[in-house]
């Protein structure tokens, strides 16, 4: 399997889905994805401003294994350190009793319970809020779960996709995104069905709320909806299509 940054590389001709598309996946993406609106999702962010450059605060991303979102709230406006992940569909409330140290990055175990099963989590998270990881996961279902996160600030919304990419020929995948509009900049993961190995990256966001990767538009945010299609070098069509799940 080529890698999405493979794919791209070899564009000769993009096009953009305009119309309304509609996927069979399940009964809510019966509705055209082009007019879905995330009623759950927030508009401004949860992050403080007191937070901004520090360990404290709001984390946000997306998952693949299956598919889901997290958000890690580390002592935001209270002393309690929790997290919650939606996966497939799941929600999970997650806790962690290490505590912050002054001047030192933070490394934690979250657990909780999914399905009756518990499950841990390793968090890291350097100084001033850097380089946020999920180090480590042991999810029954769930092997393979990989995370891309993104701290939030209290001027950047943190937003997560869930969505998927098809090929002509009938290779198909996930494919979500996390990013922040007022960055202008995006986290992808990416997995054939069926496979583990997971291709990731970033991009950016340009002023007509296009996806940019490595100089490609791959495709277009319109309001919570994430649309996209181009031909590769064999004149097979890569679509891809998205809703804001976080």
């Amino acid at each position: 399997m080529k890698t999405l940054k493979n794919r791209i590389a070899l564009l000769i001709l993009p096009v953009f889905f305009i119309g309304i598309l509609i996927t069979s996946c399940s009964k809510d993406n019966e509705t055209p994805v082009a007019s879905y609106a995330c009623l759950t999702c927030k508009t401004t962010p949860d992050a403080l401003a007191a937070n901004d450059a520090s360990i404290k605060g709001i984390y946000k991303g997306i998952i693949i294994g299956s598919t889901g979102t997290i958000s890690i709230n580390i002592q935001n406006g209270s002393n309690t350190i929790t997290a919650t992940m939606v996966l497939d569909g799941v929600s999970v409330a997650l806790t962690s009793n290490v505590s912050l140290v002054d001047g030192q990055s933070y490394v934690a175990p979250f657990t909780g319970t999914y399905n009756g099963n518990p499950i841990t989590m390793t968090f890291s998270v350097g100084l001033g809020g850097a380089s946020p990881t999920m180090v480590s996961s042991s999810i029954p279902g769930h092997p393979n779960a990989v995370f891309e996160l993104s701290k939030e600030t209290s001027t950047s919304l943190i937003e997560g996709f869930e969505g998927i990419y098809s090929v002509t020929g009938g290779e198909k995948g996930v494919f979500n995104i996390v990013l922040s509009r007022s960055l202008e900049k995006f986290g992808y993961k990416v997995r054939e069905d069926g496979q583990v190995d997971t291709d990731s990256g970033s991009g950016t966001i340009n002023s007509s709320s296009q996806l940019i990767l490595e100089g490609r538009v791959i495709g277009t945010i319109t309001g919570d909806a994430l649309n996209g299609s181009f031909k590769d070098d064999e004149n097979r069509t890569i679509t891809i299509t998205g809703k804001r799940t976080l």
